[in-house]
C-alpha cells in the first residue's frame, strides 16, 4: 500500500486475525448465557463466521499506525481498540446487509440470510435474531474496552470515542436511506453522508483510539483529525461509488450496478444524472431503482457515463480530496514521528487507486 509500509500492514493484518480468531474462541465462556440456549451460541457463531471471513482491516491498521505517530514502542490497550472497532464493523456489516436485503457477504451468507436458511417458516424470527445479532456486536465492542486491562481514564476516554462513532454511524446510516429520497442531493448532502456513515468511525475514531493508547489527548488535535477523517472517508467513499459502475466486476469479486438496481443517489449517479439529458437521460431513468436491471443495461448506462465525462469527472474528484486529506497529514511533521506521518500522507492516494 505504501512504499516503506506494506510488511508492517501485512503483520498488523494477520497478527489481529489471530487475535480476532482467539477472542471468539473464548468468548462462550465470558457470556452469562443459560444452559439451555442453543440460539445464542448460534448468534456468536455467526459472527465469528462473517467477522473471520475477510476483510482488508485497514481500522485494524489505522490504528496502529496512530500509535506510531507517537511512538515505535509496543502500545499497550492496542488489542482491545483493535477488537473494539472490528467488532463495531461486524455490527454495522449485520445490519447493513438487513437493510439492503444482501445476501452474502465476503464470499458466504450474510446473517440475514443465514438465519432465513434456518427459520425459513419463521421470518420473523429470523429478522428479529438478525438486528439482535448486529447488537450484541455492537455491545461485545463496547464492552472488550470496558474490560481491558488500561488506566480507568483511558477506558472510559476510548469507550466514549467508541459510543460516539457508533451513534454518528447510526445518524449516517439513517441519512443515507433519506438521502435516496432526494431527487438531487448535492454534494454537501453527500459528503455529509460519508462522513457520518463511515469516515467517523472506519477513520476518525481509529485514530482517536490509537493516540489515547499511546498517552496523546487526540481533543488536542481535534480540528485537524476530523477534517483528515472526512477528507479521506469523502474520496474512499467516491472511489467504492465508482467503482460500483465504472469498477472491473472479475476484479471487485461482485457484480457492478448495483446501485442502479437500488435507485441509490450515489456520488457517481447524482454526477451521472446532472450529466445527462433527453434519450440518455429517460434510459438512466427508467433503469435506476429497477431490481432486474440486466448487465446489458448497465454496460450502456457506464458507455453513457464515459461518453458523458462522468468517469473522468470521479477520477478527478478522487484526486482532489485525496490530495487534500495528503495535505492535512502533511501538517503534523513538525508534531509527530516522520515515518508514521508519512504512512498518513500516503494513504488517501492508496484509497482512490485501489480497484477492489
Amino acid at each position: 500500500m505504501t512504499e516503506q509500509s506494506p510488511d508492517r500492514v501485512a503483520r498488523t493484518e494477520r497478527r489481529f486475525n489471530a487475535l480476532f480468531a482467539e477472542y471468539f474462541d473464548t468468548l462462550g465462556t465470558t457470556l452469562d448465557t443459560p444452559s439451555f440456549s442453543r440460539f445464542t451460541p448460534d448468534c456468536v457463531g455467526l459472527l465469528r463466521d462473517l467477522s473471520l471471513r475477510g476483510g482488508k482491516r485497514m481500522r485494524v491498521v489505522l490504528l496502529h499506525e496512530a500509535a506510531r505517530l507517537v511512538t515505535a514502542e509496543p502500545v499497550e490497550g492496542l488489542d482491545a481498540a483493535a477488537l473494539s472497532v472490528e467488532l463495531l464493523q461486524t455490527h454495522g456489516l449485520v445490519h447493513d446487509d438487513l437493510i439492503d436485503d444482501s445476501a452474502t457477504r465476503r464470499g458466504g451468507p450474510t446473517t440475514y440470510y443465514a438465519y432465513r436458511e434456518r427459520f425459513p417458516e419463521h421470518p420473523r424470527a429470523a429478522l428479529g435474531l438478525t438486528v439482535l445479532a448486529g447488537d450484541l456486536a455492537l455491545a461485545l465492542s463496547l464492552r472488550v474496552l470496558l474490560e481491558a486491562r488500561l488506566p480507568v481514564e483511558t477506558r472510559q476516554a476510548m469507550v466514549e470515542v467508541q459510543t460516539r462513532a457508533a451513534a454518528d454511524t447510526f445518524v449516517g446510516q439513517i441519512i443515507d436511506l433519506e438521502r435516496d429520497f432526494t431527487a438531487a442531493p448535492d454534494d454537501d448532502v453527500l459528503h455529509t453522508v460519508a462522513d457520518h456513515k463511515s469516515a467517523r468511525y472506519s477513520v476518525l475514531a481509529p485514530l482517536r483510539l490509537g493516540l489515547l493508547a499511546a498517552g496523546e489527548q487526540p481533543t488536542a488535535h481535534e480540528a485537524e483529525l476530523s477534517a483528515y477523517a472526512r477528507l479521506l472517508g469523502i474520496c474512499g467513499q467516491m472511489r467504492d461509488d465508482y467503482l460500483d459502475l465504472f469498477g472491473d466486476a472479475e476484479a471487485m469479486g461482485k457484480p457492478t450496478g448495483t446501485d442502479i438496481r437500488e435507485g441509490r443517489h450515489t456520488y457517481t449517479v447524482a454526477r451521472l444524472l446532472s450529466a445527462v439529458s433527453g434519450a440518455e437521460r429517460d434510459f438512466v431513468d427508467k433503469a435506476l431503482g429497477d431490481p432486474g436491471c440486466t448487465p446489458e443495461t448497465v454496460a450502456e448506462i457506464r458507455a453513457i457515463g464515459e461518453r458523458a465525462g462522468v468517469a473522468d469527472r470521479m477520477r478527478a474528484d478522487m484526486r482532489e480530496y485525496a490530495e487534500r486529506a495528503r495535505l492535512v497529514a502533511a501538517g503534523w511533521h513538525p508534531r509527530w514521528r516522520e515515518d508514521a506521518v508519512a504512512f498518513f500522507e500516503r494513504l488517501p492516494r492508496w484509497s482512490v487507486e485501489r480497484t477492489a
